[in-house]
């Protein structure tokens, strides 16, 4: 062998034992969704439509995105979040599904809104093997992963989120008489099913009226009237977006005042309850896993601090929208298992990463809720505490509970 060829030899070995001491030196994983400097994402949201208000997740994660490629997002990738208006509707829903995983190859798809909405592509997303978490939305049908193990959900489902309040009706007002207003689809079949399961034998006798509507009726207060007619005196509503609004300004109207449980999804004081008159919302219950940044006695926390700081510097919305804050909340998620990722950005990778999480404590959770999964188990939060609306905000009380 020459010098010359022994020197190249010599300098050939020197760069690969470089490259095994030093990982930033060895090359970078490049995939479906990845390059060597940018890492893509994709979602739907209801920028437009019924559900418009929840637009806010997305709008939400987008600035959320901007905060962390500016301090150099993922190892040096920054994050591309390619986020389409459904408006709501499945049809259009599945069509941005093609799109992203055809044209645009993200790298998986999170944070999508909607029960139906989720429910239209699940099987495409399983099919074509594309992560497909964190989905806003609390159906059961993202905990399945023995059939669909590419989907899994976030919040807690709302058939155990809807047991808690039958539960709580149960221990404290055991002889209530209770009415049940619920969409006419999987979301509001799911919490009636739910409040049934807390009440245990009980619940034919104690569900008295039950009135539904579809997100495209114009209003409900042909629903709440016939509800008040029944002689209930304990509201359930499983509503969201403007029917939740209409559903409390109705009730206010005609004089009704029922102990009122509502679902979390219609919790939000700015987007929800401040059009139909904070007043009509005093004594109204729900349950929660996550901290509310308008909270009084939150001001000083840490996390909520951070969070503000955000907001000012990169949301254009408002911030003190739980709606937003939802959204935020699951971006910092989102970063957690792109980071437990590493190089493996593969979907593969990403997969093994959102079903491994271990106690994971997150910053805008409340104190003692974790985030756990596994193969088997695709129900990451479990664990809510009980929620009282004073006026002006949520007033958290008991203990963490789980359904």
């Amino acid at each position: 062998m020459s010098i010359r060829s022994l020197r190249g030899l010599q300098a050939a070995m020197s760069l690969a034992l470089i490259g095994l001491a030093f990982p930033a030196f060895a090359e970078r994983y490049v995939g479906p969704g990845v390059t060597t400097d940018e890492i893509r994402l994709g979602q739907t949201m209801p920028y437009s439509g019924p559900l418009s208000a929840y637009g806010a997740i997305g709008r939400a994660q987008a600035a959320y995105f901007r905060k962390l490629n500016d301090a150099g997002g993922i190892n040096g990738r920054k994050i591309r979040l390619i986020s389409l208006d459904d408006g709501y509707t499945p049809g259009k829903t599945v069509e941005h599904a093609r799109r992203l995983v055809e044209h645009d190859d993200v790298l998986m798809v999170f944070s999508s809104v909607g029960t139906a909405t989720n429910l239209a592509v699940r099987k495409y997303y399983n099919v074509k093997k594309i992560p497909h978490v964190f989905t806003a939305g609390g159906d059961a049908a993202w905990s399945e992963p023995g059939i669909y193990p590419w989907t899994i959900g976030w919040m807690p489902s709302f058939r155990k989120e809807a047991r808690l309040y039958g539960m709580h009706i149960l221990q404290t007002r055991p002889a209530a008489r209770i009415a049940v207003l619920h969409s006419n689809d999987d979301y509001g079949k799911e919490y009636l099913a739910g409040l049934k399961d807390g009440l245990g034998n009980r619940a034919s006798e104690m569900i008295v009226a039950t009135q539904s509507f579809e997100w495209a009726d114009p209003t409900v207060d042909t629903q709440i009237v016939s509800l008040k007619a029944s002689g209930a005196d304990t509201l359930f509503t499983a509503t969201a977006g403007k029917q939740a609004s209409q559903a409390l300004r109705k009730v206010g109207e005609i004089g009704w005042r029922p102990a009122h449980y509502t679902a979390v999804p219609a919790s939000s004081p700015s987007a929800i309850l401040q059009p139909a008159g904070l007043e009509k919302a005093v004594g109204m219950i729900t349950a929660y896993y996550a901290k509310d940044p308008s909270a009084t006695n939150l001001q000083s926390d840490a996390a909520v601090r951070d969070y503000w700081a955000w907001a000012r510097k990169y949301y254009e919305g408002d911030a003190a929208d739980n709606i937003a804050a939802y959204g935020y909340q699951v971006a910092q998620a989102i970063e957690h298992v792109l980071r437990a990722c590493g190089e493996d950005l593969s979907r593969e990778g990403i997969m093994r990463a959102v079903t491994n999480l271990r106690d994971v404590e997150l910053p805008m959770l409340l104190p003692g809720v974790k985030v756990n999964t596994s193969r088997t188990d695709y129900s990451p939060i479990e664990q809510f505490i009980y929620m009282r609306f004073d006026g002006k905000e949520w007033v958290p009380f008991g203990p963490v509970v789980s359904p």
